[in-house]
């Protein structure tokens, strides 16, 4: 769903302004113009494991994830895609390097995208072949450059990974692909360092309009990565670029999109599951908020339906919080807390209760959404 929460006021200094690009289409998930920015994420299990890899896909997928990807360096990894595409519940993207082969496999095996660099798939007939494969199947292709991974000669010409070196890198292999006529394309120019990365895909968006797939490549592990990637990824969203984007950390995939997902959601851009806003807790609380807000979000982290709920501690900034969240619950003296509903006081609840309380009234009101929005599209069904 993309119900933004009935409370959720959009004032000007809230919106983006997107960059206007192209739009495109990675299997049914369109990329780009108008469409939301996609989420993604990449298995880590052997490609040729089929039954681990499907597990990981579907596991992404029921996460959020939009687009999943899976690296086929060679032949029984493009085997073993057939299989992994028809049980994966959303369009699976392959990651191919060199071996032109491995590309022309994965497009007959039904990969929704072809993840390549066009100067590494070797001379201009195997180019052809891979863009009619990928024409004839329906594949976007994306150009993926990596600081890591830059041509030699550009490293000589530029001394180092640069923007510059990066952006000419990706142009040269947009117009391998443009004199081919080929046009379903998005564009990456990943970096580790979140200056080079942030002045890469600045460079690109002002030389070309098509989507980019924008990431903080090997960030880290769960914590640093996750702080490189929310620097670097929120300031290119919030600068309105990124159509699609993935969150690289060492950590299990699932991982990767819950952190995408809420990056997203703290800049208005998509709107998905519940957003807890709690406070970091303090000698004013008058209940465990830290123990509380873990578990919570543990327990809701089923619901998909957008909602915000608020756990404070005291009443210095609970009754103001909860004004703008759909459940709010603030800390009250002698055990005896406040519940709010849609803004306003609705009753009291003792500490025992808290969060099998307000999990109850989170599952209630998502399910309550959820009727009024099937009754919607139903009747605008009828009326059609």
């Amino acid at each position: 769903m993309t119900r933004e929460s009935e409370l959720h006021h959009v004032r000007p200094w809230r919106q983006i302004a997107r960059r206007a690009c192209r739009k495109i289409m990675i299997g049914p998930v369109p990329v780009g113009g108008d469409a939301p920015v996609a989420v993604q994420s990449m298995t880590n299990t052997l490609t040729s494991d089929v039954e681990s890899t499907v597990a990981q896909v579907n596991r992404c997928f029921d996460a959020g994830a939009d687009i999943m990807r899976v690296s086929c360096p060679d032949a029984a990894s493009t085997t073993a895609l057939k299989d992994i595409v028809r049980r994966a519940r959303g369009p699976v993207s392959a990651d191919i390097h060199f071996h032109y082969r491995r590309a022309l496999e994965a497009a007959d095996a039904g990969a929704a995208e072809l993840r390549i660099n066009p100067g590494n798939i070797g001379e201009a007939a195997r180019v052809k072949e891979v863009v009619k494969a990928a024409t004839g199947h329906g594949c976007a292709i994306r150009i993926g450059v990596n600081a890591g991974s830059l041509e030699p000669d550009l490293l000589e010409k530029y001394g180092e990974p640069c923007p510059e070196a990066m952006v000419e890198s990706a142009l040269d292999h947009l117009r391998i692909l443009e004199d081919l006529g080929f046009t379903n394309t998005n564009i990456s120019v990943k970096a580790s360092d979140v200056f080079l990365a942030i002045a890469a895909y600045q460079a690109l968006a002002e030389a070309c309009d098509y989507p980019l797939h924008i990431g903080i490549t090997e960030a880290g592990g769960t914590r640093m990565g996750t702080v490189k990637s929310s620097i670097g990824l929120g300031l290119l969203l919030w600068s309105g670029l990124g159509d699609t984007l993935r969150v690289s950390l060492s950590a299990e995939p699932e991982e990767e999109v819950r952190v995408a997902y809420d990056m997203l959601k703290a800049l208005g851009l998509r709107r998905r599951g519940v957003t807890v806003i709690s406070c970091p807790s303090c000698a004013r609380q008058q209940f465990n908020v830290i123990k509380t807000v873990e578990v919570l979000e543990e327990r809701l982290s089923h619901i998909t339906t957008p909602m915000t709920v608020s756990v404070i501690g005291c009443v210095v900034n609970g009754p103001g919080e909860a004004m703008y969240t759909d459940i709010g619950f603030t800390g009250g003296g002698k055990g005896a807390h406040q519940v709010y509903l849609a803004g306003q006081p609705a009753h009291r609840l003792k500490d025992a209760d808290i969060v099998n309380h307000l999990v109850g009234l989170v599952e209630k009101k998502a399910a309550e959404i959820e009727a009024a929005d099937a009754k919607t599209r139903a009747a605008k069904e009828a009326a059609e």
